[in-house]
């Protein structure tokens, strides 16, 4: 979650832990992953701050099996981050949201929606800096829009 943060000041005991199990998750063991995420969920509770919501449904969504539950999970960490709207640290999750929900909604066949959300991760981009997490991202939209075919990217007819 490091590179979300860009510009988080003091650490985050939360986001540490959050980030501890997102590496168990891209270790390989997303049951166990799942399981302290969703016990995470319970500590902070539906009225937890809107940043540690956020992340946690970000990741939440990853370790889901079904499309629909994924999906959910995004959409509740879109809701969060518009609750804590203007931070940077939002700001730095705003493409990453809109292009997990392009890619839930290819998945469950809904083109259109997810042509809404590669356009809005593309204009939520210009905020990131020009360094590894950034050019990830742009790279991951791009993708995301020749399988959609949008053909946009920088500076195209869709990257406005």
């Amino acid at each position: 979650m490091a590179e979300h943060r860009q510009g988080q000041a003091t650490p985050d005991a939360l986001l540490t832990r959050i980030g501890q199990v997102v590496m168990l998750h891209h270790g390989g063991d997303r049951e166990e992953a799942r399981r302290r995420l969703l016990d995470l969920w319970t500590e902070i509770g539906e009225d937890g701050d809107p940043l540690h919501r956020c992340t946690l449904a970000h990741y939440l969504a990853d370790t889901q099996d079904d499309p629909f539950d994924e999906l959910a999970w995004d959409l509740r960490a879109l809701t969060a981050a518009e609750e804590h709207e203007g931070s940077p640290e939002v700001r730095a999750l705003y493409p990453s949201l809109h292009l997990n929900l392009a890619a839930d909604y290819l998945k469950l066949g809904r083109t259109e929606a997810a042509r809404t959300h590669v356009r809005k991760a593309r204009r939520a981009a210009r905020a990131l800096r020009d360094d590894r997490y950034g050019d990830g991202m742009r790279a991951a939209i791009s993708r995301m829009e020749l399988r959609l075919g949008e053909g946009g990217g920088i500076g195209g007819p869709r990257g406005e």
